[in-house]
């Protein structure tokens, strides 16, 4: 057993950066609630049957959310045609899926903090809407759902956003430590804190009760457990890497993560396959992060 696949209690040293699940527990807690909208829109995405025009219409009406997704929808990230001027406009355009992704992906951004303490926030955000448009295109050529895959890879690290805003000194150390050593980040923060992003992003994710494919996708975006091989975690856990060795978030001295032989051999992305996922990921990313600004 190597060091990586010890169990976190056997990794991490007792130390003052110590942190305890139940304190990361009561910060999450404390973050702002998604709106109602958005946890309805969630809620669907393992739904059969919905009724689109009732979401379409409860959308309308929340004017700061209809406003920013149309914003999105009418941006050259999508390169419609015409000028969408409603909701209904933009689901018969895009689809429902994708506007529900949209519309989700946004208020999640806007709700979590804005301010990143040791984290940049900027490259932060960036990384992750470089990972998503990556997971979205490499899901596309996979056959798997486009949508769960690019709010995956959009809030695959979450939990880092959290450790660095409610646990600024701790995460200070952690990254200190991560740079002494030239480990990975992952490793750094068992090892000072006691507890990895994934686990802070996984708890995150099942207090706001997202699907459990996300949770997955999330909490082992770093070692996708073997039922999720072909999957989209497979998908966020490759895409991570590439975004990494593309250097699209603009991370200083940030090492690629070590990609998993099994997931990368279970996406069965051939030579020509990845050479599209590279070029289509680069061209898009900078208008994808329209998203963030919108």
């Amino acid at each position: 057993m190597t060091e990586r696949e010890q169990p976190l209690a056997q990794q991490a040293a007792p130390g003052p950066h110590r942190i305890a699940q139940a304190e990361v527990a009561r910060n999450i807690r404390d973050l702002p609630a998604l709106p109602t909208i958005v946890l309805e829109l969630i809620r669907t995405f393992d739904q059969p049957d919905v009724d689109v025009a009732r979401l379409a219409e409860t959308i309308s009406h929340d004017q700061a959310l209809a406003a920013r997704t149309l914003r999105v929808a009418n941006s050259s990230f999508y390169g419609l045609a015409s000028k969408v001027k409603t909701i209904n406009q933009a689901i018969m355009v895009l689809g429902f899926d994708t506007v529900r992704s949209l519309v989700s992906a946004g208020a999640i951004v806007h709700a979590l903090p804005g301010a990143g303490g040791h984290l940049d926030l900027a490259q932060f955000w960036r990384h992750s809407m470089a990972t998503a448009v990556c997971a979205r295109n490499i899901a596309r050529r996979t056959r798997l759902n486009q949508d769960y895959a690019f709010l995956s890879g959009l809030l695959h690290d979450i939990g880092r956003l959290v450790l660095a805003t409610r646990f600024p000194q701790q995460y200070a150390a952690a990254m200190a430590w991560r740079d002494q050593q030239d480990a990975w980040q992952v490793d750094a923060e068992r090892q000072v804190l006691g507890i990895d992003h994934q686990q802070v992003g996984l708890m995150l994710a099942e207090t706001w009760k997202f699907p459990a494919l996300i949770q997955r996708a999330i909490g082992n975006h770093h070692a996708p457990a073997v039922d999720d091989l072909g999957d989209v975690p497979s998908i966020v856990h490759v895409a991570n890497a590439i975004v990494h060795a593309l250097d699209l978030g603009g991370e200083a001295d940030s090492l690629v993560p070590p990609v998993s032989d099994q997931a990368w051999a279970s996406l069965r992305l051939d030579g020509e396959m990845l050479r599209a996922v590279f070029s289509e990921t680069e061209e898009q990313y900078e208008e994808a992060c329209t998203i963030l600004s919108a």
